[in-house]
């Protein structure tokens, strides 16, 4: 036992055992809210009879993206998850995914903005979120399990936190990166601050911010496998039983659901992306 082994550990279990004792009775009340209007978008979601919700996802692909391939590719996808008995977990899946994918950008959109103009939040937001994209994803399960316990509200508190960081970078990044030239103009034309953010900064914006959220979308997913672990469900825990059950056919099945679901979430913002951009 080294006796100069400096406390860094037992300081933040200490700090989460503070925080716990004195936030339980908003992170209960917070968990029971979260849990009753996922469970309500599950259910709303599972009522929509499975060829109605593919001719849907469909039609929505479609009309966002205007490429027959993909469109066709996205409603095959869904009909081979139904096919292999996957449909309500995969459900659940895009239920989390959804719910966390807002969160995280409800926080990290407006955080990266204030990260733009404010050089002094810039400079504490930075070094906060490489921290945050080099902690390894298991590290971000520990503190939601005190706060929230296990099942689907601890896994979204893991999630929105491990997802939230390109949101808030790629924000920042295309703001700072519109040409000096067009913000003097707007400023010598007399545009303040607000109206500069709204009609020059966030449209020049848009396509950096949209890659952004691409990826917070998938690493929202990619967090949700892993929460598992905590009692997230859905087709990270269909993966998670055939680890411990050593079911090799139904964990690549549940694998391939989890690929068709983020093949199409991520093409369908590629192509929004690139809309912005033009």
């Amino acid at each position: 036992m080294n006796e100069y082994k400096l406390p860094v550990g037992e300081v933040i279990e200490t700090g989460i055992d503070f925080l716990v004792e004195h936030l339980s009775f908003i992170t209960k009340a917070s968990a029971e809210v979260v849990e009753t209007l996922l469970g309500a978008m599950e259910s709303g979601l599972l009522l929509i009879p499975i060829p109605l919700f593919i001719v849907l996802v469909g039609a929505c692909v479609w009309f966002l993206t205007k490429e027959r391939k993909l469109t066709l590719g996205s409603a095959l996808g869904l009909a081979l998850i139904w096919n292999m008995g996957l449909w309500t977990a995969t459900i659940s899946t895009i239920a989390l995914v959804l719910v966390a994918t807002l969160c995280a950008i409800a926080i990290g959109v407006p955080l990266g903005i204030c990260a733009a103009i404010s050089k002094g939040t810039y400079k504490v937001v930075m070094p906060v979120l490489d921290v945050m994209q080099t902690m390894p994803a298991f590290v971000y399960l520990i503190p939601a399990i005190p706060f929230f316990g296990l099942g689907k509200t601890a896994a979204i508190f893991s999630t929105v936190i491990f997802s939230m960081p390109p949101a808030i970078r790629f924000t920042c990044l295309g703001i700072r990166q519109i040409p000096a030239e067009l913000v003097e103009c707007s400023t010598a034309f007399g545009a303040t601050r607000m109206q500069r953010l709204y009609k020059l900064d966030l449209p020049l914006a848009a396509p950096t911010i949209m890659a952004g959220i691409n990826q917070t979308v998938m690493l929202a997913l990619s967090m949700v496998v892993i929460a598992s672990m905590i009692g997230a469900k859905g087709l990270g825990g269909e993966v998670w039983k055939a680890i411990q059950r050593l079911q090799m056919g139904r964990g690549f099945e549940a694998g391939i659901a989890i690929v068709i679901v983020a093949m199409i979430l991520d093409r369908v913002l590629q192509k929004l992306g690139t809309r912005k951009e033009n």
